[in-house]
């Protein structure tokens, strides 16, 4: 894999963790005392954070390594095929009127 597409990993996963706990850019960044704009960086996707750093962002989650640098599936989607997960990933990794666009086609959006 190419450092772009860890880069939109970790960015889906950090942005993931920020939303389950509740906590805005801001607020991590003065948690952590970590540059408001450093962390930008790393939530979207535009530079990959260095391990110390990963490990001070999984002791601030409380969660693993593995929950930040790997692709998130959640349970029910281990079932579906690896082309539908790729599929799924593609979606999420897609510019917003990307996302739009698909939901128009599949008639889940006007």
């Amino acid at each position: 894999m190419d450092e772009n597409y860890y880069k939109r990993i970790i960015a889906i996963n950090l942005k993931r963790l920020a939303y389950e706990h509740n906590k805005s850019q801001a607020q991590i960044s003065r948690d952590l005392g970590i540059n408001k704009q450093t962390l930008s960086t790393w939530m979207n996707g535009e530079r990959i954070p260095r391990m110390k750093n990963i490990d001070v962002l999984c002791e601030y989650f409380n969660c693993k390594r593995t929950d930040i640098l790997e692709p998130y599936l959640p349970k029910p989607l281990e079932s579906f095929t690896a082309f539908e997960r790729n599929i799924i990933l593609a979606y999420r990794n897609a510019p917003d009127a990307m996302q739009d666009a698909v939901l128009v086609l599949l008639g889940m959006k006007k």
